[in-house]
């Protein structure tokens, strides 16, 4: 067969289930096709910390992929390539790697110029990154550097303009209304609310959508401030009609009190700006459990407060999350055969397809409220859900 050129493909930001399943139809086609695969190791990281020197020992950076390698992680959750959350165009004085410091001394710097002398390093044609708006975005800045990239979008949050559908989603749903369902017998048996903190930093179709399908009774979003007391006032009158004497709420990452903000686990911040979220709702939670007495005749609730994150990112992908990375890894080859490049494959109204990759920094994809979300009472709206995407909200926006 004609050798056709060197592909690499990435994954970054944060894990999901669906990621070795789009790596294995990425490389299985390619290679059937005539091409080299190449797995860069740790994100962009991997292409920030080559040595480019023959006899360096690279292998922590990328890797050769070919059947026999995907075919071991066929089903696993994560990623068998492993992420980061590095951004070559803003890397920390810190975290430039050893051979470079004498090069590059300010407390941020870019690298993007010895990324695409790593790209020419190992040989690599083409690039395909999978990642969320963050990771794409660089991969957004290396098409414009003229480097020929597919991108593929992953994330949990389902909030990558211009597709309706992100690696990750499903499994999330899946595992949200798993995880609520099986707490119930507990908060049944002891008459309790329930608190469930879910990721979603700007977006809260991870809340949105599976209270939609039942799992909780409200949820509280990033993009609409609520107010404690009425919510309160809602649980505790959800748990008084339900003849189990229990109520949910599923609180997105990213929500905020009404006159507050976001809610972070410290200070320190990531080579995207975002620091690290966690504790909105334990701290809803208490609030609830205080103000439960004044609508329920001065005796106050006990809760049940988890935060499920990493739990609905774990494990291996749900049926959604096998089938969509096995067409996302095939369109990404398909479009390099067509030499067509500076795009994002995507589903859009049912149908796969692809946009351009700066679709992804033009815009940001967030609940519309008016549309999806009852700002008074806290849950899905349910009428005119006509024309929606298949998973109702998160469409491409």
């Amino acid at each position: 067969m004609t050798y056709k050129g060197r592909i690499g493909v990435l994954t970054g930001g944060g894990d999901v289930p669906g990621l070795n399943p789009a790596i294995r139809a990425l490389t299985m086609r390619a290679v059937r096709e005539g091409y080299q695969v190449v797995g860069i190791r740790r994100g962009w990281a991997g292409l920030v910390d080559i040595v480019r020197d023959e006899e360096a020992d690279n292998s922590a950076c990328w890797m050769a992929l070919d059947e026999e390698v995907v075919n071991r992680y066929a089903r696993a959750g994560g990623t068998f390539l492993h992420s980061s959350r590095t951004r070559p165009s803003a890397v920390p004085l810190r975290d430039v790697p050893a051979q470079l410091r004498g090069t590059y001394v300010a407390e941020k710097n870019d690298l993007t110029s010895e990324v695409l002398a790593n790209l020419a390093f190992l040989g690599i044609d083409y690039l395909v990154p999978i990642g969320g708006d963050d990771t794409l975005s660089y991969g957004v800045e290396l098409g414009r550097r003229g480097f020929p990239v597919v991108a593929i979008p992953k994330t949990m949050d389902n909030d990558v303009p211009g597709t309706d559908y992100c690696i990750g989603f499903s499994t999330c749903l899946t595992r949200t209304l798993s995880l609520a369902t099986q707490v119930r017998s507990s908060a049944a048996s002891h008459e309790r609310i329930m608190v469930f903190e879910v990721f979603g930093r700007y977006a809260g179709f991870t809340a949105l959508l599976p209270t939609l399908a039942g799992a909780a009774d409200r949820c509280v979003i990033p993009e609409s401030p609520f107010d404690i007391s009425r919510l309160t006032e809602l649980l505790v009158a959800d748990r008084r009609r339900n003849p189990e004497r229990f109520s949910a709420v599923l609180v997105s990452e990213g929500a905020m009190l009404q006159g507050g903000e976001m809610v972070f686990q410290g200070k320190e911040t990531d080579q995207y700006g975002h620091a690290k979220l966690g504790g909105i709702g334990s701290q809803v939670s208490t609030m609830v459990k205080e103000l439960s007495s004044r609508y329920n005749d001065g005796r106050k609730i006990d809760m049940i407060s988890m935060n499920l994150s990493y739990l609905v990112r774990s494990g291996e992908p749900d049926a959604l999350d096998s089938v969509v990375p096995l067409v996302y890894g095939n369109l990404a080859i398909d479009s390099i055969l067509r030499g067509t490049f500076g795009v994002m494959v995507a589903l859009r109204n049912g149908r796969y397809g692809s946009v351009p990759i700066d679709t992804v920094v033009a815009a940001k994809k967030v609940v519309d409220v008016a549309k999806y979300y009852d700002a008074d009472r806290y849950r899905p709206t349910y009428a005119g859900l006509e024309l929606s995407p298949m998973l109702v909200v998160g469409g491409a926006g």
